[in-house]
């Protein structure tokens, strides 16, 4: 199994440098149930946040994006459930997919609710505003 930063991710997926997808590509192109490639949640959270703000991708491609990268064989993940779970409430609301994460992780591990100041996150029912 080989880990995956995001940088490589964000390379692989947007091919914006010719050096470094290359690289990308010969390193994720060999993937596969036999040599799988590990993707933590920091690396899910970071990227959905860069396609975001530093590429611009609209809601909707971000979402179709990740969706393609869980169902690629060869990938493991850290957490897989709580991603997904975590883009179905991204797709419909206000928050950021990290925020999203956080609070599934949370409710994995026992907690009711995560107190939050944000007020976008405090919009669903995983949160709770801070007032």
């Amino acid at each position: 199994m080989i880990g995956i930063d995001t940088n490589v991710l964000v390379r692989y997926l947007v091919q914006d440098d010719e050096q470094q997808a290359s690289a990308a590509n010969k390193i994720l192109d060999r993937i596969s149930d036999i040599n799988p490639a590990f993707i933590n949640n920091i690396v899910m959270s970071e990227t959905v946040w860069v396609l975001s703000r530093a590429y611009k991708y609209e809601k909707k491609l971000i979402v179709k994006t990740i969706e393609q990268i869980l169902s690629t064989s060869g990938i493991e993940f850290e957490n897989a459930e709580g991603v997904r779970k975590a883009l179905r409430h991204y797709t419909n609301g206000n928050a950021d997919f990290s925020d999203y994460l956080i609070a599934e992780i949370n409710k994995e591990n026992g907690a009711n609710t995560t107190y939050t100041f944000d007020r976008k996150a405090a919009g669903n029912s995983l949160f709770s505003l801070v007032s």
